[in-house]
C-alpha cells in the first residue's frame, strides 16, 4: 500500500542531530532509534534524545514486526552501563530511556545488566528520571524484580499489538505473560507503562480491549503507533490508520485512566519525559 501523507517525514538540517550520533559513535552505543528505524529519529536526535539500546545488536527472538537482528548475540560489555552514564552527561538528559534486545541466552534474561545500567546513571545524574522499556524476560518474576530493586521513575513494557495477532506477529511471547509483568510492577507503586502498534491485521474493537486490560492491570500510560514494515522481508501492513482514529484511541484510553499518546508516528519512547509529567500531574490532581 502507498504510504499515506500523514506518514512522510521531512528531513530537517540540524546540527544536533550529528552532534548526537557522532556522540553515540564514540562512546560505542547502539539506540533503537537506529537500529529499529524509528521515524522520529531525526526529531529526536536533533533536540539531544536517544532511546540506548543495551545489551548488543542481536536479539535471540525473531519477531515479525522488528528491524533488530535475529542471531547468536554478543557477551555482554560491563562498561556498557557506565558508557550510557556518560552519554547522558554528555548531552544533558533530564529524561534517559533505555531499551534492551531480548536475551533469552541468558539466565535472568539480561536483567543485573540492565539494573547496572539504571545505577549508573542514577549515580551520575541523581535528577535525571529514567525510563526502561524491558523484555518479558519469559515471566521470571525475579528477573523483573532485579530491574524494579533498582528503582526506575518507569518502568516500560509493550504488549505490542492483540492477544488474537500473537501467533503471527509475536509467536514466542505471551499477551497473558506480558500483563503479569505489567501488573507486578503496578502493584509494587511503580509507574508502569505499555504500548502497541496498529495495523497487523487487529479491529478497533481490540485495540479498545487491550487499553482496558492494560487498565486493570494498573498501566499509567499508553502509546499506540502505526506498524512500518521495516522491509519487504518484515510482515505486510494491513491498513494506515487515519489520524482521526487514532485520536479516538487516545480519547478512549484517557477515559479509563491511561495517559494515553496516540498517533501514526508514536513509538514506545515518543515524548517520554512529558508523558511522566502528564502522569505525574494525573497522580497529584487524584491526591488532593
Amino acid at each position: 500500500m502507498r504510504l499515506p501523507p500523514w506518514l512522510k517525514v521531512t528531513l530537517p538540517a540540524d546540527r544536533h542531530f550529528g552532534q548526537t550520533r557522532k556522540l553515540l559513535e564514540d562512546l560505542g552505543l547502539a539506540t533503537v532509534c537506529q537500529s529499529a528505524r524509528c521515524p522520529n529519529i531525526f526529531e529526536c536526535f536533533g533536540c539531544g534524545t536517544a532511546t540506548f539500546l543495551l545489551m548488543g545488536r542481536q536479539c535471540t527472538r525473531g519477531c515479525r514486526f522488528c528491524n533488530i537482528g535475529l542471531g547468536m548475540p554478543a557477551p555482554l560489555e560491563a562498561d556498557e552501563p557506565a558508557r550510557v552514564a556518560e552519554a547522558a552527561v554528555r548531552l544533558d538528559l533530564a529524561t534517559v530511556v533505555m531499551t534492551s534486545v531480548t536475551r533469552d541466552d541468558l539466565p535472568d534474561g539480561g536483567a543485573a545488566h540492565v539494573a547496572a545500567a539504571i545505577r549508573a546513571v542514577r549515580n551520575r545524574r541523581p535528577a535525571t528520571r529514567i525510563e526502561v522499556l524491558i523484555p518479558d524476560f519469559q515471566g521470571d518474576a525475579a528477573a523483573l524484580q532485579a530491574v524494579l530493586d533498582a528503582r526506575p521513575d518507569c518502568l516500560n513494557h509493550n504488549v505490542e499489538t492483540v492477544p488474537d495477532c500473537y501467533p503471527r506477529v509475536r509467536p514466542q511471547a505471551s499477551y497473558e505473560q506480558s500483563l503479569t509483568l505489567l501488573a507486578r510492577a503496578a502493584a509494587q507503586g511503580f509507574v508502569v507503562k505499555s504500548g502497541m502498534m496498529v495495523g497487523l491485521g487487529e479491529t478497533d474493537a481490540q485495540v479498545r480491549a487491550v487499553l482496558e486490560d492494560l487498565a486493570r492491570a494498573g498501566v499509567a500510560a499508553a502509546t499506540i503507533g502505526q506498524y512500518l514494515p521495516p522491509s519487504r522481508r518484515h510482515m505486510p501492513v494491513a491498513r494506515y490508520v487515519h489520524p482521526d482514529i487514532f485520536k479516538e484511541y487516545a480519547e478512549f484510553g484517557n477515559r479509563l485512566g491511561l495517559e494515553t499518546v496516540s498517533g501514526p508516528r508514536v513509538r514506545s519512547s515518543y515524548h517520554a519525559g512529558e508523558v511522566l509529567d502528564k502522569v505525574a500531574g494525573r497522580s497529584g490532581a487524584a491526591a488532593s
